[in-house]
């Protein structure tokens, strides 16, 4: 059962991925990814990676793509240009680019070991535990200042999109 949840999963990312980044629509892209995030959470919570789940659904899916979808809704975009519709240099740059990545990231997963990192599903790593334990104990400081770092931007990006009336 576990195998087959984690093959359609990986199946509803692959084939959203692709509509993420082929649809000429903004709107559908971001939607698109949202279903990816969540086929990605649907992995981690097969992994027993229980906090990567709940991570990227609160954090990718809730927020990020939420602002994603405002900044498309605000600026009014209806449609991009068709694909391949700029430099033919940069086109096939993107592309030899994106493969030299892809294989760089397929040669270090097929390396890479248990004793070198990697994370048996099942096992202690991805749960909250060890992370909230080291987050309120070793690091609480530099916890903090991050909390006081977004608090400021924040306060910054409301300054910046206040009207000012007169």
């Amino acid at each position: 059962m576990v195998t087959y949840v984690f093959l359609a999963a990986a199946a509803l990312a692959i084939v959203f991925g692709i509509l993420a980044i082929a649809h000429r629509s903004p709107i559908i892209n971001v939607l698109s990814l949202v279903v990816v995030f969540f086929a990605l959470a649907a992995i981690y919570a097969v992994l027993g990676m229980d906090f990567l789940a709940a991570i990227q659904l609160i954090v990718y899916a809730g927020a990020v793509l939420v602002l994603f979808l405002f900044v498309i809704m605000l600026l009014n975009i209806r449609s991009v240009d068709r694909l391949g519709s700029g430099r033919r240099l940069q086109a096939i740059l993107g592309a030899l680019t994106s493969i030299a990545i892809g294989a760089a990231v397929v040669v270090a997963i097929a390396t890479l070991t248990p004793a070198q990192g990697a994370v048996a599903p099942g096992s202690q790593g991805g749960t909250a535990f060890p992370i909230g334990r080291s987050l309120m104990t070793t690091h609480l400081l530099p916890f903090e200042l991050v909390s006081l770092l977004l608090v400021a931007a924040l306060v910054g990006a409301l300054v910046l999109a206040r009207k000012e009336t007169r």
